[in-house]
């Protein structure tokens, strides 16, 4: 039977219950105050790998992947900064650029 994570809604203590992957939150009963105001919790897990074990292509090619989009995010401002757009041109002139005009090819 799994072991699954609480935190209790009545006196916010956190504890762990070994029970069926059938049985209900709502009937979880905390053993501090034996309320039935239980949360699950989503909790990680460690894991090794044990033998031999080489990386498969899916592995290496999921790692390539996992770089390269970090490489992207490292390119990326900060949330909280500005992004630095170009301020509009305020010339008076309607043409900026020399010899493309109306009458450039003439």
């Amino acid at each position: 039977m799994p072991v699954y994570e609480y935190r209790c809604g009545k006196c916010e203590k956190s504890f762990e219950a070994t029970q069926s992957v059938h049985a209900r939150v709502e009937d979880t009963e905390c053993p501090f105050c034996h309320a039935q105001e239980a949360t699950r919790l989503l909790s990680s897990f460690a894991s090794t790998i044990k033998g031999d074990h080489k990386p498969g292509f899916a592995e290496l090619k999921a790692k390539s992947m996992i770089n390269e989009r970090m490489d992207k995010f490292a390119k990326l401002p900060p949330l909280n900064a500005k992004r630095n757009v170009p301020q509009p041109n305020t010339s008076s002139d309607s043409n900026p650029i020399p010899g493309a005009g109306p009458d450039a090819g003439m």
